[in-house]
């Protein structure tokens, strides 16, 4: 055998057993649930704005918006996704979209990001989880343990969704792998269908 030959086998191999550890040692997100499919209306839901105002799903009809449910700022994918967001944050805004970040506590971090780059995202609260139950997004033990004391043991599935201006889903993703993420492109395309 050659040596590229052995050095092909080695590399297919090393990236079997990869893939194979990342299957077995991540969680695997569970399908979207049915109450969050596109062409549903999005249901009835109320948290806490991060002012402390009292909001609801409701409260987004007249206008397209963009939902991401977010783990939380110690989750690198939540923050890597919440920053390409901002990349995009113009185009969003430009189609008329509001953009709500659901977490289960404040995103102090993502909030600053937001405030560095100029963009209003609204961020609402689910400290409780109870928006996370009723819709089918609760991941439990989803929180690394050294979070555990601030966060606690469960979290979201990370989501996102397109709605439109009366309230349907138009886009919905929740990704089988915690780093496969919603590109915001894909988000913008959706809202240019509106």
């Amino acid at each position: 055998m050659n040596s590229t030959l052995i050095w092909t086998i080695a590399i297919a191999a090393l990236v079997i057993v990869v893939a194979w550890f990342i299957k077995k040692k991540m969680p695997v997100g569970p399908d979207i649930p049915d109450a969050l499919r596109k062409g549903k209306p999005l249901p009835e839901f109320s948290a806490i704005h991060e002012d402390g105002r009292a909001v609801k799903s409701s409260d987004l009809l007249g206008s397209p918006a963009v939902i991401l449910f977010v783990r939380g700022n110690w989750c690198p994918f939540c923050s890597k996704q919440v920053e390409e967001v901002t990349s995009h944050y113009k185009s969003l805004s430009d189609l008329g979209a509001k953009l709500i970040l659901i977490t289960p506590k404040p995103l102090d971090t993502t909030r600053r990001v937001a405030e560095i780059f100029g963009v209003e995202f609204d961020f609402w609260l689910d400290e409780s989880l109870h928006i996370a139950k009723s819709l089918g997004l609760l991941m439990t033990e989803g929180v690394p343990e050294s979070q555990y004391k601030v966060y606690g043991h469960n979290t979201f599935w990370p989501t996102a969704l397109v709605v439109d201006k009366e309230g349907v889903i138009r886009y919905s993703k929740l990704p089988k792998l915690l780093f496969d993420r919603p590109d915001s492109a894909a988000l913008v395309k959706e809202l240019k269908k509106l």
